[in-house]
Parts: structure tokens; sequence; C-alpha cells
């Protein structure tokens, strides 16, 4: 497998941003290796949360809720999906399936890492990708919240908005990254965030992973990632610990994919979930979490914008 490395000067202070790199490599499960970078932030020994981005942001898209998840003493791990961020970036369309973006975080993440008791939060595909991971390392994880995501087994139609942003990733000669987050904020991004969301991309060669991923999400049954998504179901239509949704209302791809867990997932009973008002598939609103040293339910709160 041939993979592409972002040049570290594309990373030259993107605003709001000050984290210290980390990397590792792994098995890219072709054999060879990818550099995966994550943020590690926060006290070492305080309570973990797995924050993990979606399609096609980078870790970037969590630099307001860091401070304030490490400000009230949690350790936080973000990382960069392969294909973006700061980790390699594998230059065809089909070295990346579902099946090996779930293998490759394992490795570098919940392995490299030894997780445990550790809060999860994902986002779009960094939802597909973690409650994988979640529903294959139970023991593992502690509480999940999830926002404008969902865990597809090929069931029903797609939305009209999801087959157009889906042709639009296959077929479009220029995939405007900066520019696709902004249009999915409901507020705007400024011109050096815009550019903070492209640092990674420096030509269209990089951005292979980012185009095939709306295609890589299961919308038939015959789809290759039914039987482990439909598995990891099996999970937590069991799952007893905390579950909280968070989602916009506002999103046309997402909005009211909350139902599912919220009917679903016994964990879901009673929580607090949050719907964000007036946003959209990236919000500009922040759900941070309080979740003291001692508490076993994070409690999610709207704040100030995010995205």
């Amino acid at each position: 497998m041939k993979s592409l490395r972002t040049p570290d000067e594309q990373f030259v202070d993107p605003p709001g941003y000050p984290f210290t790199p980390h990397y590792v490599e792994i098995d890219d499960l072709d054999g060879g290796t990818l550099r995966v970078h994550y943020l590690d932030e926060g006290p070492a020994d305080g309570p973990v949360v797995l924050a993990m981005h979606g399609e096609p942001s980078w870790s970037y898209l969590h630099r307001k809720m860091i401070p304030l998840l490490t400000g009230a003493g949690l350790r936080v791990i973000a990382p960069d999906l392969v294909g973006f961020g700061k980790s390699d970036k594998p230059s065809e369309k089909s070295d990346y399936t579902y099946e090996r973006h779930v293998g490759w975080m394992q490795a570098a993440i919940v392995d490299h890492l030894h997780l445990h008791d550790t809060t999860f939060f994902g986002q779009d595909w960094g939802g597909l990708v973690g409650l994988r991971l979640v529903a294959e390392n139970p023991d593992r994880f502690a509480r999940v919240i999830v926002g404008n995501t969902g865990l597809p087994i090929g069931e029903g139609s797609p939305s009209k908005a999801f087959l157009q942003w889906q042709q639009f990733s296959q077929e479009s000669p220029v995939f405007p990254i900066g520019q696709l987050l902004n249009s999915a904020t409901l507020t705007e991004l400024s011109n050096d965030e815009i550019a903070a969301y492209d640092a990674p991309f420096p030509d269209e060669t990089f951005k292979e992973g980012a185009r095939i991923f709306p295609s890589l999400v299961p919308t038939s049954l015959d789809d290759p990632a039914v039987p482990a998504n439909q598995a990891a179901w099996n999970v937590f239509t069991m799952w007893d610990k905390p579950f909280i949704t968070c989602f916009s209302d506002s999103d046309p791809i997402t909005a009211g994919g909350d139902a599912p867990f919220l009917k679903l997932v016994p964990g879901a009973q009673g929580q607090p979930h949050v719907t964000i008002e007036n946003a959209h598939h990236f919000s500009r609103k922040t759900a941070h979490l309080r979740l003291p040293r001692s508490s076993s339910t994070p409690s999610p709160e709207a704040d100030d914008d995010r995205g």
C-alpha cells in the first residue's frame, strides 16, 4: 500500500490548536505500515475521553471541546483517522474499507494506549468506526456519547441529501474540504479556520480517503460491513452502561438518527440526551461533558461555538 504524508509545514499554527502531536506506527493490513497521529491532552491519570472526528474533518474539529474537558480534569485522546489530518493517507480509494478503518483505530488507539474505563464520543464517521470499537471492546468502555452519526446495517433507503453528497464526493473534479466544512455549519468559519481544515490536503491526491468515505457507508444488505455492524448492534441492545445522544436538529443527513439508539439501547434510558437547536452537521454548538473523576455518567450541556 502506497501512502502520502502531509508535510509538517502545512500545520504551522492552526488557530486554536496548540496541542502536542503524538504518533504511532501500525500495520497497514496490507504488508506495510502507516503513521497515525493523535492528541493526548490533560492529566495522564485522568478519566479518559476518546473523541473521534468524522468526514472530512480531523482532530481540529475538537479544538474548543478539548480545553473544556481537560480543564475538568479529564484526559482527552483525539486521533486523526487514517487519510485525514496528520495521519498518513493511502493513495488509492481501494485502500480504504470500513473494516480497515476499524482495524487501524483498534491498533493505533485502543491497543496502543491500553484504553480502559473510557468515555467514547463520536461524530459522523467517528461514530461509525468508534461504535464498532466500543462493541468489540465493551470491557474497555464505560459510557458512550454520539452525535450526528449512526451504525447502519443496510436497511431502509438513503436520504436524498446523502445520495447527493455521495455523488458529489465521487464526481466533483475538486473536493474543497474547508468550504465543505463551512457549508455544513450554520455559523461562518473564519478564513483561517477554513485553511486549517484544508491543511491536511495539499492537493487532490491527498483526498482519496475523504472522497471514498461516503461510498463506504453500508446502504444495502449485501454490504460487506453489515454483518459486523449487526454484531455491534447485538452488543448495544444489551448495553446497560450510560449511552447519550447529542444530535443537531438541522442536519439534513442525520437529523432524527438518534431514534434507534434511544429505542434499542438500554443504557440510553433516563439519560440527559440533547438536541442541539439551530445546528447543522458540524455543529457550532458544543455539547461538552461534565465528568467528575467520581462520576459514572457524563452530563452534556450546550455551550458556545465549536465548528
